[in-house]
């Protein structure tokens, strides 16, 4: 004779089974549980989206990032020294007749360094001791943009 077997209970037996680490079994069912879509609970507490989030939008998404307000403009502006002209020349310019020929018409240039070679660099800007250097190795820096006076 035959014996019958019991089937066994689809259902999970013991506490909390068939709650996958939730608790109880009525969590992590509906969309409340889930915390919101996309990027919604990625703010001070956005722990459990922060793999997620540096993923998409990079490490610097989280925190603060530096002292300026939004309404401070930062400087832009270009600047570079003689010295690193001089370093390399090929890189910046041209050798002619008159000397090198240099376009940075972007940038400041600025005074460190010394000046061996006859330089003609065509800039924005200048400063005092940038120009001084370069007029005594006989070149020039031509400026693009002309400064207001104080008084106007």
């Amino acid at each position: 004779m035959k014996v019958k077997k019991e089937k066994k209970a689809k259902v999970l037996r013991g506490k909390g089974m068939g709650s996958h680490g939730w608790g109880a079994r009525k969590k992590h069912r509906k969309s409340g549980h889930k915390g919101g879509k996309g990027m919604a609970g990625t703010g001070k507490r956005g722990d459990q989206k922060k793999t997620l989030v540096n993923k998409l939008y990079g490490h610097n998404y989280f925190g603060k990032q530096g002292i300026t307000s939004k309404k401070t403009k930062r400087d832009i502006r270009k600047r570079i020294n003689l010295q690193s002209i001089e370093l390399s020349l090929e890189k910046y310019g041209k050798n002619t007749k008159e000397g090198w020929n240099i376009n940075l018409k972007n940038y400041k240039i600025l005074g460190t360094g010394e000046v061996k070679n006859k330089l003609i660099i065509t800039a924005k800007e200048a400063s005092k001791s940038a120009i001084e250097k370069v007029k005594k190795a006989g070149g020039e820096i031509i400026l693009s943009t002309k400064k207001k006076l104080k008084n106007q």
